[in-house]
């Protein structure tokens, strides 16, 4: 096997050129500059005006076929009448519809008797809360909580009528537990 000393160096000294030759076409040349726009062969003309005797004293007319134009006005012969607000049609006679039927679960009378003394207490309990508030400067969560008191009080009253101890119980209690906290807020 005979070997060639200058094929060698030839191809090893191959991928270097090749390197050298990308990396010139790639980069292009920095020194030059690109052209700029010259604005001195840029020359600004004035208008071409014709000469006055050519102008028309009188345009002509241009014949048109208005029935093929939209009406975009209506017009009335009587100005339109102004508009008066109708007086509210008057209220029959209060009539009632007639309550429906309420509901109220059948409970033994030992519950039921259970019910109303704890009712009572509950309520009772509430007011003298509320009575603690009496005369005090509130903050609005105190303010909500006695409108919220007062509220469950009386939806209790309203199931005691009714005769629903069950409700009122339940009612009464919200009110009891909630007068609670108003009091511990003092």
């Amino acid at each position: 096997m005979l070997i060639n000393p200058t094929a060698s160096k030839f191809e090893s000294k191959l991928p270097l050129a090749l390197v050298c030759f990308w990396a010139l076409t790639i980069s292009g040349c920095y020194a030059k500059k690109p052209p700029s726009a010259h604005l001195a062969a840029i020359r600004l003309g004035s208008p071409n005006v014709p000469p006055a005797e050519s102008f028309i004293d009188s345009p002509r007319d241009i014949p048109t076929d208005e029935s093929h134009l939209p009406q975009l006005v209506i017009s009335h012969t009587a100005p339109l009448r102004p508009r008066v607000a109708s007086t509210p049609p008057s209220e029959p006679a209060h009539s009632e519809k007639p309550r429906e039927p309420l509901m109220v679960p059948e409970v033994p009378t030992a519950d039921m008797l259970a019910a109303k003394s704890d009712s009572e207490h509950s309520l009772a309990v509430a007011e003298k809360n509320l009575s603690l508030a009496s005369g005090k400067s509130l903050n609005p969560v105190q303010q909500d909580l006695i409108s919220k008191v007062r509220g469950f009080s009386d939806s209790a009253r309203d199931a005691m009528k009714a005769g629903d101890w069950l409700r009122a119980k339940n009612l009464s209690k919200k009110a009891e537990v909630l007068s609670a906290q108003l009091a511990e807020s003092f």
